[in-house]
């Protein structure tokens, strides 16, 4: 019975910390918010907020929101692997600084994301994964993970998702610490931005042996 209760209790305790301080840093950082939105609106148009249903908690979809970053697609066509001829030095500041991830604070006061946990990937992925890579949707997204602590965009998805499942079995409040202030470093020195011939990450295309098909309805 201690088990359960104290789970309960950790997790209630992660969630008091992600709405304090997602909280207190819309408040801080609400000049520095309307400011870049002003950029944004300046430099690449309307609209000023990218909004794309993501899957959260047990798979469940929300909608994230971040600052754009790139030019208006030319066609219905585009993938993410054209990003690089739509992305701007402009927008790459953003992407680098993590600037553009500042409105996903909202998603967090919200209860859709925790500040730490694996990243919200494209609802579509769901379908894709193994048994033991969905094992990453038994936690919130956060706006920073153990992944991205460990080469962000710069690791192969294998080894993204095997740190995540790592985070979701060794996730206790210190580590949410740590990981916060590694983030930290990792954002003032740009490391692991882009994955190399990439502007960001390429699509996650698994062999069709990878493949597991599963609904979000599944973790209900």
């Amino acid at each position: 019975m201690k088990g359960p209760i104290l789970r309960t209790r950790k997790l209630h305790l992660k969630r008091f910390f992600d709405f304090a301080i997602a909280f207190v840093a819309l408040v801080l950082l609400s000049p520095v918010i309307a400011l870049v939105a002003l950029a944004v609106r300046l430099r690449l148009g309307r609209p000023v907020l990218f909004v794309q249903e993501r899957p959260g908690l047990a798979g469940r979809p929300f909608r994230l929101i971040k600052f754009r970053t790139l030019l208006p697609a030319s066609d219905a066509a585009a993938s993410p692997d054209r990003d690089a001829e739509r992305m701007t030095p402009f927008g790459g500041f953003l992407r680098s600084t993590s600037l553009d991830e500042l409105p996903e604070l909202w998603n967090v006061l919200r209860g859709d994301m925790s500040l730490v946990g694996p990243r919200p990937l494209l609802m579509h992925y769901l379908e894709h994964y193994t048994p033991e890579q969905i094992r990453r949707h038994e936690v919130r997204p956060g706006i920073t993970g153990w992944a991205q602590v460990n080469g962000r965009n710069a690791i192969s998805w294998e080894d993204k998702f095997a740190l995540d499942v790592w985070y979701v079995d060794n996730r206790s409040f210190l580590l949410d610490l740590r990981i916060l202030l590694r983030t930290l470093g990792d954002v003032i020195f740009r490391r692991g931005i882009s994955a190399e011939g990439s502007a960001t990450m390429p699509e996650f295309a698994p062999s069709p042996p990878e493949r597991c098909r599963k609904e979000p309805q599944e973790w209900a």
